[in-house]
């Protein structure tokens, strides 16, 4: 066959060392699939819905470092895959989005599935809010520069989704060309003046704290040595869990609504905030209630990010600056010069005070009570797998695994946090372990998450990859139903039911059918050997986990509590 432009994508593909293809089959497409099989390269993953392949090439992403790749159909396709390709926009994560397209020659007259009603084929508009760049392609001469620019763009600045989308003539057009080679951006770093003013604020301050948000993961021993030097605490959103290691003297942990109050302390009496790569979201930040989290001003808020938006946007910052957070922290620690030797920090018993905070938690992690608490499953994984990779989705998992799991390293937890959105722990996973990283990759998921695409454990089985799926199920959507039960008594449309009681189907013969193992627990002490089982298996594997819901401990402010309170 002649070489075509599906060809020469697929060549790009191998060219930027890219090893699987996440997505699903459709007519628009169908001529790049066979394309990658002439070349042989990437594996293309089909994962039966759009959304688990966003997610799957999501995990594989942040697992990596390097972008995931998407292929889609057209219309429902790019529907279908929105949200996970939104999850990735939100915290930062390279996607490079292909998306078959109706034929360019048809273009406005309505071919199957064409986006029309604002525009002729439209698609690309599905995607503008949250990708940082739309191509649509008119000519064959253009695919070489649009397909380097976007994988440049998507690893530029602050990293993030893009899309392609490719008319299906197009795609099938004769063409041969060169693959126009990277064009690596220089990460912007602070100033000389800017490293010297932000040393000088550290170094005056009585009580400086430093922040660390998910712009740091990839910087987590430049955040050590700065805080070291300046002997400030450290406290972290969310997305920055694992930023210190967790004996690390001065760490305190994570802030917000379910952060911890000696963090939220520490923070709210702060003289000077470094904040480093984050967005200062609603939940970190106690729906910015001024004086549970933050008191700012009259805390001085020194405010860098990659993201020239972010700074400023919720707290006035006396610095700001536009920077690669290692690059920064580097430049800081170099300005600064001799470490502060003693700020006065008890840290033993500041240590003391965040585990007195944990102490229920610590209670309910060795009870044998039956469903299991979810401190108990937490502190099994810990027992039975100390160095798995932690894929969570959405609810207690996420929120309890931030507050109570000690996260050695940022890449050993992945969660959706920018978008909170459920499904994405069941589908990441698969990008987690197939991202060769050698370790176990564990997803502490809920019922509701992991059945809303049980197709996730039958492309496990055809990806030839071993996650473990633990479903903490309480037939419910635990997290709602709380929230719900609380203000207004009831669980209704949040609890499953059936015949009058809680209802649950039968994950672990769902895993067993799709060829995986599957297992339901029926005890608290059998849950630790079968997760070692699983462990040395090297099979994917449901563990169907009965577990009855336990709140994740809120030491800080959410403004959801107060609009249901209006109402009672």
């Amino acid at each position: 066959m002649k070489s075509t432009v599906a060809d020469h994508i697929a060549r790009f593909l191998v060219v930027r060392g890219v090893e699987r293809v996440f997505g699903l089959c459709g007519h628009t497409n169908i001529s790049l699939l066979a394309a990658l099989e002439r070349q042989g390269a990437p594996r293309f993953i089909t994962t039966r819905h759009e959304q688990v392949a966003a997610h799957a090439a999501d995990g594989q992403a942040r697992a990596t470092g390097r972008p995931g790749v998407v292929l889609l159909h057209v219309g429902p396709g790019v529907t279908n895959a929105a949200t996970g390709v939104a999850t990735a926009a939100f915290d930062s994560i390279p996607l490079l989005v292909i998306a078959g397209d109706v034929p360019s020659y048809y273009e406005g007259r309505g071919p199957h599935q064409e986006f029309n009603r604002r525009r002729d084929a439209d698609q690309t508009s599905v995607y503008e809010p949250f990708v940082k760049r739309a191509w649509r392609v008119t000519r064959a001469d253009q695919v070489p520069r649009i397909m380097a620019r976007a994988w440049d763009l998507a690893l530029a600045g602050r990293p993030g989704p893009v899309l392609i989308s490719m008319p299906m003539d197009i795609l099938g057009e004769v063409f041969e060309g060169e693959i126009v080679p990277a064009s690596p951006i220089e990460p912007p770093t602070i100033s000389a003046s800017t490293a010297t003013a932000i040393a000088d604020e550290l170094r005056r301050a009585e009580r400086p704290v430093i922040m660390a948000g998910g712009g740091t993961r990839r910087a987590a021993n430049d955040v050590r040595h700065l805080a070291e030097l300046v002997g400030a605490p450290i406290i972290h959103s969310l997305m920055g869990s694992g930023v210190l290691p967790p004996d690390h003297p001065q760490l305190m942990g994570m802030i917000g609504f379910w952060g911890s109050p000696t963090a939220n302390r520490l923070a709210r009496e702060a003289d000077v905030i470094l904040a480093v790569g984050t967005r200062f979201p609603e939940t970190d930040s106690s729906s910015w209630e001024q004086g549970v989290t933050f008191s700012i001003p009259p805390t001085r808020l020194i405010h860098v990010d990659i993201d020239p938006h972010e700074p400023g946007r919720n707290y006035p910052a006396a610095i700001s600056a536009t920077s690669d957070a290692a690059l920064a922290l580097r430049a800081i620690a170099a300005a600064y010069g001799e470490a502060t030797p003693n700020r006065g920090h008890d840290w033993t018993r500041l240590q003391t005070e965040r585990e007195a905070f944990l102490a229920p938690s610590r209670a309910n992690a060795v009870s044998e009570e039956f469903p299991l608490l979810p401190e108990r499953i937490l502190a099994d994984v810990r027992r039975a797998s100390p160095d798995a990779i932690l894929v969570t989705d959405v609810g207690w998992n996420k929120n309890g695994v931030g507050q109570q799991y000690p996260v050695d390293t940022p890449d050993s937890f992945i969660t959706p946090g920018g978008f909170s959105t459920m499904g994405f722990g069941p589908a990441a996973v698969l990008g987690v372990a197939a991202a060769t990283t050698g370790r176990p990759a564990i997803a502490l998921v809920g019922d509701g998450a992991f059945g809303s695409n049980l197709s996730v454990v039958a492309t496990a089985v055809e990806m030839g990859v071993a996650p473990i799926w633990v479903v903490m199920n309480n037939a419910a959507f635990g997290t709602i139903a709380g929230l719900q039960r609380k203000h207004y008594g009831t669980g209704y449309g949040c609890e499953f039911e059936a015949e009058g009681g809680a209802y649950s189907p039968d994950f672990a013969a769902i895993g067993r059918a799709c060829g995986a193992d599957g297992v339901t627990i029926e005890s608290a002490e059998q849950f630790e050997p079968a997760l070692r089982s699983a462990l040395r298996s090297g099979r994917p594997t449901v563990l169907d986990v009965p577990m009855r819901n336990t709140p994740v401990m809120t030491p800080g402010e959410w403004d959801i509590e107060r609009i249901y309170q209006v109402a009672r």
